[in-house]
């Protein structure tokens, strides 16, 4: 069967260009340097912002506070800060590796942004039939860029920190690639719109809770993903335990913040890979059942089969395409912002994760880093694989005549076995995921009652009884009469 097709971006830019190569190109050019260079410094602004308030509330502290409201603008500041430091270069370094390796960081982290679908039309090219493997293969060249700063600095450190990373992703990227095949093999496919129009169906219909085999492929990949985007317990490669900064020990200014915009950039593409593989893709937890869905006239599963029949495709213009889905222009328009909210909140929720554990958890040694890989995850992984194909050959799965197997679930009845499984799975990560907002919830609750900050509050005020805030000095006490 023929891949199938979305009216997308991709569609109407040769209608804008009148066919011209040249023309196109750079309506092409334009429109990814204006409108993605943006969205990857916006979500890096906010995510940096982000991990210092949750860095802050977790040890008591306010964090940012001063830089616009609840220090919102302390990124942009720190922006403009860095942009006028002087760029230095070691003069034992080596200069061209040294300047490149943090574009080599940036650049594969902006073109895994292109196949990203924020919506049902918001993508840029929604034909690209192997998304997946296209951003996996950008974001491993990462460790490129990292092994060329290391390296170019001419610093014993940096190398160290250089060489740490290419031992922990180039390792850590076999069970993450693995956890992802999984989900391929009930998925069926590596598009990533196609992903999206598959789990309509509402959180039941989500591939995390298909089979156990599944769901543990899910944690493998979470956790295999802190490794990928440098985080704590995986943090190694920044070698702070030598009080250093690890293989950009060596960089200011610029060049030193283009390799933070490109590990919380990556973050957020970890999110929405994890997101469409597993966790619905742009589809609200409610499926049809979803008020937002009910009001615009919106019906997921007769959306994906008109998907998966062509009709979608085949339809001319905006208008042509709102009409082959059930909808009016101006409701998919509506549509895909709505599903544009649910991209970013899933992806927002894996980054508040990993900012969770970052300050949560201590450093590992990297000998315990490499036994988690080799002696846990990869074995693992393996057993996810295993029994992930064991299960779609032996439990029986909804099928439908003249239809690709991973379209059946849309077309046909779910078997009874499969269809307890899934119930059982979604009441256990719906165990899992409200025991995690309860804990948030009952320390914001009680965020008054937490031990003091200080015990020693004559001696060491903090917070709003410091003097240097209230403008009085804590009192010291009287000298002792001399003897």
């Amino acid at each position: 069967m023929q891949p199938m097709l979305t009216f997308t971006l991709a569609d109407i830019l040769p209608q804008l260009a009148n066919d011209n190569v040249w023309l196109l190109i750079l309506i092409k050019f334009v429109i990814a340097a204006a409108g993605y260079v943006t969205l990857v410094s916006v979500i890096a602004i906010i995510a940096i912002w982000g991990e210092r308030k949750v860095a802050g509330h977790m040890q008591g502290r306010l964090g940012p506070t001063h830089v616009g409201y609840k220090g919102i603008l302390q990124s942009p500041a720190d922006g403009i800060k860095l942009a006028q430091k002087e760029d230095l270069v070691p003069a034992s370094a080596d200069a061209f590796l040294f300047r490149f390796a943090p574009y080599m960081a940036f650049a594969p982290v902006f073109a895994a942004f292109l196949v990203l679908p924020l919506g049902p039309q918001l993508t840029f090219d929604g034909s690209f039939n192997n998304g997946l493997i296209y951003i996996l293969a950008f974001l491993s060249v990462e460790v490129m860029s990292v092994i060329m700063a290391g390296w170019g600095s001419n610093s014993k450190w940096a190398i160290y920190g250089a060489m740490r990373e290419a031992c922990q992703m180039v390792s850590y990227e076999v069970p993450l690639g693995i956890s992802l095949i999984c989900g391929i093999l009930v998925a069926g496919t590596l598009n990533m719109v196609e992903l999206g129009y598959l789990q309509g169906g509402g959180l039941w219909d989500w591939y995390v809770f298909h089979n156990p085999f599944l769901m543990v492929a899910c944690l493998i990949y979470f956790v295999a993903s802190l490794a990928s985007a440098k985080r704590a317990p995986f943090d190694l490669p920044e070698s702070e335990s030598e009080l250093v900064a690890g293989f950009h020990t060596e960089y200011s200014g610029l060049r030193w913040s283009f390799f933070f915009f490109a590990e919380y950039a990556g973050m957020f593409i970890i999110g929405v890979v994890l997101a469409f593989l597993f966790l619905g893709g742009w589809n609200s937890p409610l499926g049809q059942w979803d008020p937002i869905y009910m009001f615009i006239g919106y019906d997921p599963i007769f959306a994906g089969r008109q998907y998966m029949n062509g009709a979608v495709s085949s339809a001319s213009g905006w208008a042509g395409t709102a009409s082959a889905m059930g909808m009016t222009p101006l409701t998919l328009a509506v549509l895909n912002v709505y599903c544009f909210g649910w991209v970013v909140l899933k992806a927002t929720g894996l980054i508040l994760m990993h900012m969770w554990l970052r300050w949560t958890l201590p450093r590992i040694r990297i000998d315990q880093v490499l036994y988690a890989c080799v002696k846990v995850l990869l074995p693992g992984s393996l057993i996810t694989l295993a029994g992930t194909a064991v299960w779609l050959l032996f439990v029986p799965q909804a099928t439908k005549a003249n239809a690709p197997l991973h379209w059946g679930h849309l077309l046909g009845e779910t078997p009874w076995l499969q269809g307890i499984t899934q119930t059982v799975l979604m009441l256990i990560g719906l165990g899992i995921a409200g025991s995690c907002v309860a804990v948030v919830f009952w320390a914001w609750v009680h965020r008054d009652k937490q031990p003091r900050q200080s015990f020693f509050d004559d001696l060491m005020p903090v917070g709003k009884e410091i003097h240097f805030m209230t403008g009085d000095a804590p009192d010291e006490p009287e000298p002792e009469p001399a003897t």
